[in-house]
């Protein structure tokens, strides 16, 4: 029987509740506090946690010896995810978590577009279904 931990599944499931508890956390977090200030804060927690699990773990490499594309792109995401987090923040010191969440999951869909225009990944019909499912419920929870 194969590992657990060794498959994408449970690491895709353990994902989504953190970011679940994620998003109840930064809701409470950004009362009384600017958005971006707080979007400061939440990513010198990530930045420390992740060092020291980099650091434990002895996985360091000097960046000279990464390749250059990955690096790119490393550098490319990270950009889009903190003018994300920026957005989310601010979203979340306007409008309730259980409204603004469901709108920011809505990158399910449009990643799942852009995976297959982008990289040719490859849906069949049952899985667009979920993806079109995935937007008509995002779009529920967050109407009035």
């Amino acid at each position: 029987m194969p590992n657990l931990w060794s498959g994408w599944p449970i690491w895709a499931v353990l994902a989504a509740l953190f970011a679940a508890v994620t998003a109840l956390f930064a809701k409470l977090g950004v009362e009384g506090i600017n958005s971006n200030l707080a979007t400061l804060l939440r990513t010198v927690v990530v930045l420390a946690l992740l060092a020291g699990i980099v650091a434990v773990r002895g996985e360091w490499e000097p960046l000279t010896e990464l390749p250059r594309r990955s690096l790119v792109f490393l550098l490319l995401s990270g950009l889009a995810t903190g003018v994300s987090w920026l957005c989310y923040f601010r979203a979340l010191t306007l409008g309730p978590v259980s409204r603004v969440a469901p709108i920011d999951k809505i990158s399910v869909v449009i990643v799942a577009v852009l995976g297959v225009l982008l990289l040719g990944e490859s849906l069949d019909p049952r899985h667009w279904l979920g993806v079109a499912l995935m937007a008509v419920g995002a779009v529920l929870l967050a109407l009035q």
